[in-house]
């Protein structure tokens, strides 16, 4: 599932712009950050490209490492423009499920890849992909959601039971890691608007809050975009019901989580928000590493 070609220069960095009508996100300045990662869920790769996905990944932002999440499609009917946009190294690792779950990988230069954790209920689904560049390993990840019903929040939960221990194996192998991806959980109150009327909903349920803790505080990893940016109001996901997006009634449950090293070289984060790919808006971060 490999398609390989070597990127141009990215050029200079480019700035983000304030998106109409939440007026709270700040401009990411221009850096001399050389890696610039992007993670974005985006309901389905071919409905992304629809609304322009490809040309911003092609014009607008010099991105080092951009991570996918619900692709929605085998490498097959991934659209010609998005195949490898930039000239750069694109794995596809979808579902075995026709138009269901799959995550990606672009990079500007080649790369190892792995896919799957080791869990076959989940590997099958598309929710797991490495991609390692020496001493770094960047990986795409799409944890399961539980808000369609009991079933698949059981569902969820054995991810969480299974995830935990690989997430301990990959701290203890002394690389650096940036998890990317839709975890869909919000860790505290900050990270969604109504956060009371959400505890007993799943994305916010006490047991998922508890075990994201235990990523943070017992495993070591960082949130890097919260030690960034400690403002509220900082969403990355929208309801597509009443006016959620246009109110700023959002959730925060798209991360860039790392080891210490790499979160420690973090400079700027923005959430893309100018135009709309998805429900999800990008989570762009630049850090001081050379790739």
């Amino acid at each position: 599932m490999l398609a390989a070609a070597r990127s141009r220069d990215c050029g200079k960095l480019a700035r983000f712009a304030p998106a109409p009508n939440h007026g709270r996100e700040r401009t990411a300045p221009v850096t001399n950050a050389p890696m610039r990662i992007v993670t974005l869920n985006v309901n389905g790769l071919r409905a992304a490209e629809r609304k322009g996905f490809s040309r911003w990944l092609v014009r607008a932002e010099p991105w080092d490492i951009v991570c996918l999440q619900e692709i929605k499609c085998s490498e097959i009917d991934v659209p010609r423009t998005l195949r490898a946009p930039r000239k750069s190294t694109a794995t596809f690792h979808p579902a075995e499920r026709k138009g269901y779950s799959g995550v990606a990988v672009y990079s500007k230069r080649p790369h190892r890849v792995a896919t799957g954790f080791g869990h076959p209920e989940f590997d099958i689904e598309g929710r797991y992909l490495e991609a390692h560049f020496d001493a770094l390993t960047v990986i795409s990840v799409y944890l399961p959601s539980g808000s369609s019903g009991p079933h698949r929040q059981a569902s969820k939960f054995r991810f969480l039971a299974a995830f935990l221990p690989h997430l301990r194996t990959l701290r203890e192998a002394g690389r650096e890691i940036v998890l990317c991806g839709d975890w869909n959980i919000a860790h505290q109150p900050i990270d969604l608007r109504n956060w009371r009327s959400n505890q007993k909903n799943s994305g916010f349920l006490p047991e998922e809050r508890s075990w994201l803790t235990q990523v943070f505080d017992e495993l070591g990893f960082v949130d890097v975009f919260r030690k960034l940016d400690a403002r509220p109001d900082q969403y990355t996901w929208w309801s597509n019901r009443g006016q959620a997006w246009a109110k700023n009634v959002g959730w925060r449950i798209d991360y860039q989580i790392a080891t210490p090293g790499i979160a420690a070289a973090a400079r700027s984060a923005a959430i893309y928000k100018n135009r709309r790919f998805s429900d999800h808006a990008p989570l762009v971060i630049d850090y001081d590493y050379e790739l």
